[in-house]
C-alpha cells in the first residue's frame, strides 16, 4: 500500500518540483485559500499564540500578521518541494549567507560548530550550507511513516552534501563523529516544545514561563563546539538571507543555560523583526501553566 500510494502521489510532486518558482507561488496562492479561508488549518493554535506573544497589538494587527504567516506558510510547503530538483545555482541565488566568514574562520581553525536555528523564514533550504563551507554538515530530521516518501525527503535534504541523521541517533551521531575526529557543522532547530517529563530547564519566551531544550547546550559542553545563531530572514517572496551570530566559542567555560539564554534573546528579537516567518502553527506554548506540575514532578523545593 506504501509503494502505491508513492507510485500514484510522487510522479505529481517531481513534475511540481520542475517548474518555475513563478508558477509554484500562483499555485501557493490558491494553496492559501483553501489553508486558511476554507480548512482553516490550525487557525486557533496561530491566533492563540499571537494573542500570548503580541497583548499590545490590536486584533487587527495580529489578523494582518495570521495573513502573511499563512500566506508564507503555503510558500514554504511549495518551496520544499522545489528543493526535490532546484539547480545549485538557483539556491545559491535564492538563500544567501551574510557573513559566512564567522562561521568560516573557526572552521578553517579544526572546530566543530552547532548552528542553533528556530523555525523561522526557510529553514529546509539550509541544508544548502555545505555550498558555502567547506566543511561536512549534518542535521536530523524525523522520519516519515511512509518509507518511499521518506528516502525523497532524506535524498531532498542531502542534495548538496548535507548528511541527515534521525532525531532519536542525534547523540549517537554527535559520539560518531568525536570518536573519529570528523570535524562537522551540525543544524540544531531549538525552539520546539519538550515534553514535560524530559524537561530540565524552564525560561521566559515573550514573556511567558515555558519549557525549552537543551541539548544544544549539552552536547556543546560534552564535545566542545563552537554555537552559533542562525537568523534567517525573508528579503522577498521566495530570496532569503541568513546571518550568523557567535553565541560561545568555549561552552565548557560559561555558566549552565547561559548559551541557551542567548538563543532566546536572539530569538525573540529575529521574531520580532519579522513575525510573519514564524512557525505560528506549532503548539509552542502549550505547557506555560504546569511550571508548577513539573515542579511536583520533579521533586522540586522552592
Amino acid at each position: 500500500m506504501q509503494f502505491l500510494i508513492f507510485a500514484l502521489v510522487y510522479p505529481f510532486i517531481w513534475l511540481l518540483s520542475k517548474l518555475p518558482m513563478r508558477f509554484l507561488y500562483i499555485i501557493s496562492d490558491l494553496l492559501y485559500i483553501f489553508v486558511y479561508h476554507v480548512f482553516k488549518y490550525r487557525k486557533t493554535v496561530v491566533f492563540n499564540n499571537l494573542n500570548l506573544v503580541f497583548p499590545e497589538k490590536s486584533s487587527e494587527e495580529k489578523k494582518q500578521i495570521a495573513k502573511k504567516f499563512f500566506r508564507h506558510f503555503t510558500d514554504l510547503f511549495m518551496e520544499t518541494i522545489k528543493a526535490i530538483s532546484i539547480s545549485k545555482k538557483e539556491i545559491l541565488k535564492r538563500y544567501q549567507y551574510k557573513n559566512p566568514e564567522v562561521a568560516q574562520k573557526f572552521i578553517k581553525e579544526g572546530k566543530s560548530i552547532a548552528f542553533v536555528s528556530a523555525h523561522q523564514a526557510n529553514w529546509e533550504w539550509f541544508a544548502s550550507v555545505p555550498l558555502m563551507v567547506n566543511c561536512r554538515a549534518r542535521g536530523a530530521y524525523t522520519t516519515l511513516g511512509n518509507k518511499y516518501f521518506d528516502k525523497v525527503v532524506r535524498d531532498s535534504r542531502e542534495r548538496f552534501g548535507f548528511v541527515c541523521y534521525e532525531s532519536s541517533k542525534t547523540v549517537k551521531a554527535f559520539y560518531e563523529d568525536f570518536k573519529t575526529k570528523t570535524q562537522s557543522i551540525y543544524l540544531l532547530i531549538s525552539d520546539q516544545s519538550p515534553q514535560l517529563e524530559h524537561t530540565v530547564y524552564w525560561q521566559e519566551f515573550f514573556g511567558i514561563k515555558v519549557p525549552f531544550h537543551v541539548g544544544a547546550e549539552s552536547l556543546a559542553k560534552k564535545f566542545d563546539l563552537v554555537v552559533m545563531n542562525c537568523a534567517t530572514k525573508k528579503l522577498k517572496r521566495g530570496y532569503y538571507e541568513t546571518e550568523f551570530t557567535l553565541i560561545s566559542d568555549k561552552p565548557k567555560e560559561v555558566k549552565n543555560y547561559e548559551i541557551t539564554d542567548k538563543y532566546i534573546a536572539l530569538t525573540e528579537q529575529l521574531i520580532k523583526e519579522q513575525p510573519e516567518f514564524y512557525l505560528w502553527s506549532h503548539k509552542r506554548f502549550k505547557h506555560r501553566n504546569k511550571f508548577e506540575k513539573w515542579k511536583k514532578m520533579k521533586k522540586i523545593k522552592d
